[in-house]
């Protein structure tokens, strides 16, 4: 396997903020980034200084290598993650990561953002002298149902999209979600679709297994379980620790911090528009949008299970702060007792949950991806606020992964990666402009240029004598290049056509690179690789993320 290294610019729709923080060097327009991330002075996310951090003690280590071996036994977890809970109770540090309970692992950068914790936890371990673990949060308590119920597997031309059906009544929390007798029959026909896709490997059963096999109450999985159960199985032999944090006892030691952003709403609400209005400033945009009555917490309804976000409402009379539910007015001191009686029952938003996780666990560092680091530099003001400290953020490993057969293509037609984000039709023309005859390419190079020159030359003398002839002119100019340009296209087009193994080319690199117009790491499925490829993929990708590409990284398995 080789490895290249390209910007991040690559990929599209990539924030400035993102692009930034990945950039952040040393002078003083850097500051605010670095202070943002948790860097201060000990530079960027790539300089090391997060392993020197000084972490406060969590408050009972006992507590929670507890609870975290009671849910990893159920998971099906290894010795050595079993093993790592163990650090933990005896005062290791963690490097978390995360992602949401998408169908079957979700997609590639699952693998990448745990590969990556696995990366950093091992690295600071052996720099730093103190031990280092690696975590996986999982985002059971999130409500978009859709999102996860899905998987995509490529066939020989196609993305395919599998999907279990999942419905519910109400928005409740997606680790819940049971797979019942209900949805069995149509989970039972895509995990032996995705079988058949996967060509039967290894990694189909482990997923039949964690999604259908029943516990030893006869209960089917949930999805939360059923997603851990194969991360865990996935990652055995690195360690990695899964956690669902929507169970009463997660809640229970998150508390503190629950409890700060009921007492202090309004006051973490001010900071928030604050920061908001910081980042505009400097040209950024907020990741999320923090409207007049929005808090930073949901509240699960005890009777339908629905999730629901909690507004801050302004009593009339007393001028105190309310919290509207739905219908429902709940007062502070009520929300406080539920915190109290059952405080699973509250859930954090996006810029919250990690000052929670933080709460939990002695966390060392966070692993993210562009959109997670970005909402950081709003999530810092609540850090400083309830923690008083910032949980430094590193980007997870970025990457697209190259198969042999689809890299020889690529070479034999000259085609870099960034050539392949695009569509097959555009890179079908770029491939066809490349294979026209060498004469061919000279007369349209020279028309063209001579075209340019000319009309330049016409329209600013034209422009000398009168405005709006100058202005007539740049009108017919472009009618003139953009029949040149047609002009190339057919020429390229009729190249194409002759050469038909082009077109397969560019349709087979595309799909396997940018399959539907997204980058293959956000779209197709871990599990897809790891059926070609076997479980020394994860070790490899663990390696390539010690490397450190401060952008986009391509695997040429």
């Amino acid at each position: 396997m080789s490895v290249e290294c390209y910007p991040i610019t690559i990929l599209p729709h990539v924030s400035q903020l993102y692009r930034d923080y990945l950039g952040m060097g040393d002078s003083a327009a850097d500051a605010p980034v670095r202070q943002w991330f948790g860097f201060g002075d000990s530079g960027g996310p790539f300089a090391g200084g997060w392993m020197r951090g000084v972490l406060p003690p969590v408050a009972s280590a006992d507590r929670l290598a507890d609870e975290l071996l009671r849910q990893n036994r159920l998971f099906g977890a290894g010795e050595q993650a079993l093993a790592n809970i163990e650090k933990i109770r005896g005062g290791a540090r963690t490097v978390i990561t995360g992602q949401q309970v998408v169908l079957f692992g979700g997609p590639l950068l699952t693998l990448l953002k745990a590969a990556t914790a696995i990366s950093r936890a091992s690295e600071a371990t052996r720099i730093s002298g103190v031990t280092h673990v690696p975590v996986f949060w999982m985002a059971t308590e999130d409500h978009d149902l859709a999102e996860v119920d899905q998987a995509a597997l490529l066939t020989k031309t196609d993305v395919e999209t599998l999907r279990a059906g999942l419905r519910v009544s109400h928005p409740v929390e997606v680790g819940g979600v049971r797979l019942d007798e209900e949805s069995a029959p149509l989970l039972e026909q895509i995990i032996e679709r995705a079988t058949e896709l996967l060509e039967y490997a290894p990694v189909a059963e482990w997923i039949r297994e964690a999604y259908l096999d029943q516990d030893a109450d006869g209960a089917r999985p949930t999805l939360a379980m059923a997603f851990g159960r194969l991360i865990a199985r996935i990652f055995a032999p690195q360690g990695l620790i899964v956690v669902d944090a929507s169970s009463h006892e997660f809640h229970a030691m998150g508390s503190t911090t629950l409890r700060y952003a009921i007492e202090n709403a309004d006051i973490l609400h001010q900071a928030l528009l604050q920061r908001s209005e910081e980042l505009t400033a400097r040209q950024y945009h907020a990741q999320v949008l923090v409207g007049e009555a929005s808090s930073l917490l949901f509240l699960v309804d005890e009777t339908t299970g629905e999730r629901l976000a909690l507004r801050r409402v302004v009593e009339p009379t007393s001028g105190e702060t309310q919290w509207r539910a739905g219908s429902r007015i709940i007062s502070t001191d009520e929300l406080l007792e539920i915190l109290e009686k059952t405080p699973e029952r509250l859930s954090p938003n996006a810029l919250l949950r990690p000052v929670f996780q933080d709460t939990v666990f002695p966390t060392a560092a966070y692993i993210g991806g562009p959109a997670e680091i970005a909402y950081f530099a709003q999530s810092a003001v609540l850090y400083q606020a309830i923690l008083g400290r910032l949980t430094p953020v590193l980007p997870r490993l970025s990457a697209t992964l190259i198969e042999p057969a689809i890299a020889t293509v690529m070479d034999k037609d000259e085609v870099q990666l960034p050539d392949a984000m695009t569509t097959a039709a555009e890179l079908g023309q770029r491939l066809g402009a490349r294979a026209m005859p060498i004469p061919l390419k000279r007369k349209l190079a020279a028309v063209g240029n001579a075209l340019e020159t000319e009309l330049d030359a016409l329209t600013e003398y034209l422009r000398g004598i009168d405005a709006s002839l100058g202005t007539t002119a740049e009108t017919s100019g472009s009618k003139m290049r953009y029949q040149m340009n047609r002009l190339r296209r057919m020429a390229a087009t009729f190249e194409l056509q002759k050469e038909t193994s082009l077109s397969k080319h560019a349709a087979a690199i595309t799909l396997n690179l940018f399959p539907d117009g997204h980058p293959q790491e956000r779209l197709l499925a871990g599990v897809w690789f790891m059926a070609r490829y076997g479980e020394g993929l994860i070790e490899r990708i663990v390696q390539v993320a010690g490397n450190q590409c401060p952008g986009h990284v391509v695997i040429r398995l």
